[in-house]
Order: structure tokens, then C-alpha cells, then sequence
């Protein structure tokens, strides 16, 4: 969920060499061109079930961040040389309303909310407050129970939260203060969270939890799924769902419509992805999507929540304009 620019990935190393070589797959078939936004713990699922299902060596995938993949998508649409994606869903519904450019999915996906014809999550993705125990006990702080309690005066510089102008993570946070306050209750909340916040704003999603896991700061707001781990891995992490709620975004799969040119292995990979990588996928993102999946409690959210508005670039820009005037 990182805004900025990652490395370009391909599925392994082989399949470089063989892609180079062969050129297209047993099947007559170019090779796939994937484009991804996904953190690297999804991607390696995604590669896995595909990979142990057939299709090692048929397709080639590139990772983007996510304001880079979405520009990519509202500037290129059909003409994007890539034949399937995994993209921030709010971006493929903006991405679709703009250019039409997806084709509808030929396969039985049974999710247990409704989504576009047009494309189906593969991941899951909620906010929490995280928290560094053992920093938060010497600081003598008391442990915050809403996002509210994080513009406290108490808490001035001892946070770090994502900047909603470098990644998504960060408009988790801010859908949690629109969605329960009044306009200027709200705006009271998100000044003194960017106030206490200061210097440790970060440009990434994963940065806040990185600064909470060193203990440079005791208090975060990140990734649910990511203190989960850290906790399971015996770290001194804490997570916290708040009482305004647990606000969550998803990456879907979509295939591109390139008309005749369409490579008929996209649709197929995408079915592969849903039906084989969500096993693993649900390790690291621990909310069921599907018919029939089941997470540990545990790591369940307590208050899981859908903002009121539908999830689109133009509310991303209109949220943004908002934590603007906060600052």
C-alpha cells in the first residue's frame, strides 16, 4: 500500500532467462505481463500459487506503488501493456468509470460482500493504533483507545502516523475521523494528530510500525495485519482497535480488455490467484473474503467498519484537501 515507486520484481530469476528465451508460453500464448501493487508477502503468494499450479515461466511480473500504477491505469487504460493487475480497488473502479478497461471476470468467485463484475479482492488490508509496550510503560503513557486519544497533548511527538499524501494507509486514519466527528471536531482532531505526530510523519505505510518496532516512537498508527506478526513473533507490539473503528481497504485482481489482442492466460491467472494463493494470502491478511475461509479469531478485528461513501480517486483527493487545511 506504499504510494511511492518499488523495485521492478519478476517472478524468480528463471523465469527472466526462460521468458527470454522461449518468448511465450507452451501454450502459443505470450507470456502475461503482471503489474502489482501489492506489499512483497502478497506478491510471493500470488507467485506461489501460480507457480505450483502450471504457469511458472508464462508470465512476468513488475510491482508499482500505488499512485504510480494508478496514474498508469487513468492515463493509459486499455493501451497499459499489462495484461492483468492487482490494484488498490478505489483505483480499478475510478480506472474503470474513466476508460472502461476491464473485462468482467469469466469465473465463480463466491465473496461474502458484494464487488464489481469486473474485478474481486485478493486482500483485505485494516487500520489499527499499534503500540510498543515496553516504550509506552517508560514513558509513563497511557495506552490510547480511539484516534481521538492520539491528538491528546500528551502524546506530542511520541507518535508516527502515514501522511495520506504518500500512502493509503494514512486515509485509513483520516476515514476514521470524518466517519465519527463533525466538521470541526474532526479538523480539531486531525491538527493536533499531525501536531504530535511532528517530525515522525511518514511517506510510507510500513514506516510508522518501523519507527514503533525500534521504539523511537511508542505509539503508531499502520497495518493491523502487521502488529499481528510482530506480536506473533514475540516483538513487544500491542495493537489496538479503535473505538471509531477498524476501516479497511482492499487490492483486488482485474484483467485488461485489449479486445482481440486480449491474452486469454490473464483470465485463467487471475482464477489461480483467487482459488490457490488465498490460503496464503490469509496468513498475512488474517480477514476472511470468501465463501468458506476462516482466520484465527484472534487476529480478527473487534470493529470492523465501511466508510459511508463508495472509495474512489475523487474522495482520496477531497480527504487529502481536508488533512491539508489541518496541517
Amino acid at each position: 500500500m506504499k504510494l511511492f515507486k518499488k523495485i521492478i520484481l519478476v517472478s524468480t530469476a528463471a523465469v527472466l532467462v526462460s521468458g527470454a528465451l522461449a518468448g511465450c508460453s507452451s501454450s502459443g500464448n505470450k507470456e502475461v505481463v503482471f503489474y502489482t501493487n501489492a506489499d512483497d508477502e502478497a506478491v510471493v503468494a500470488m507467485q506461489n500459487a501460480l507457480d505450483s499450479n502450471g504457469y511458472s515461466g508464462q508470465y512476468i511480473i513488475q510491482t508499482f506503488g500505488t499512485s504510480e500504477l494508478g496514474g498508469k491505469l487513468l492515463a493509459e487504460g486499455k493501451n497499459i501493456e499489462a495484461d492483468l493487475i492487482t490494484m488498490s480497488s478505489y483505483y480499478i473502479d475510478s480506472a474503470q468509470e474513466e476508460k472502461d478497461m476491464f473485462l468482467d471476470l469469466t469465473f465463480d468467485h463466491k465473496t461474502l460482500n458484494e464487488y464489481p463484475s469486473y474485478y474481486t479482492p485478493i486482500t483485505c488490508q485494516e487500520g489499527a493504533i499499534i503500540v510498543n509496550t515496553e516504550a509506552l510503560e517508560a514513558e509513563g503513557l497511557a495506552v490510547p483507545k480511539s484516534i481521538k486519544d492520539l491528538s491528546n497533548p500528551e502524546y506530542l511527538e511520541k507518535i508516527s502516523i502515514p501522511d495520506i499524501t504518500g500512502s493509503s494507509t494514512g486515509w485509513l486514519l483520516v476515514q476514521d475521523v470524518l466517519s465519527e466527528y463533525s466538521e470541526d471536531e474532526a479538523k480539531t482532531i486531525m491538527s493536533g494528530i499531525l501536531k504530535n505526530a511532528g517530525p515522525h510523519l511518514e511517506s510510507s505505510g510500513s514506516g510508522p510500525i518501523k519507527k514503533v518496532r525500534s521504539g523511537e516512537v511508542p505509539i503508531a498508527f499502520g497495518l493491523r495485519h502487521q502488529a499481528v506478526r510482530d506480536k506473533k513473533d514475540g516483538l513487544p507490539i500491542e495493537y489496538i482497535d479503535p473505538t471509531e473503528g477498524n476501516f479497511s481497504l482492499t487490492e483486488s485482481v482485474a484483467v485488461i480488455n485489449h479486445d482481440n489482442e486480449t491474452n486469454p492466460l490473464a483470465m485463467e491467472m487471475a482464477e489461480c490467484i483467487i482459488k490457490n494463493g488465498r490460503e496464503e494470502l490469509l496468513e498475512t491478511y488474517p480477514t476472511p473474503i470468501y465463501e468458506g475461509e476462516t482466520a484465527d479469531p484472534e487476529n480478527q478485528s473487534a470493529n470492523p467498519k465501511v466508510f459511508s461513501q463508495p472509495l474512489t480517486v475523487d474522495l482520496l483527493t477531497e480527504h487529502t484537501e481536508f488533512v491539508e487545511e489541518c496541517r
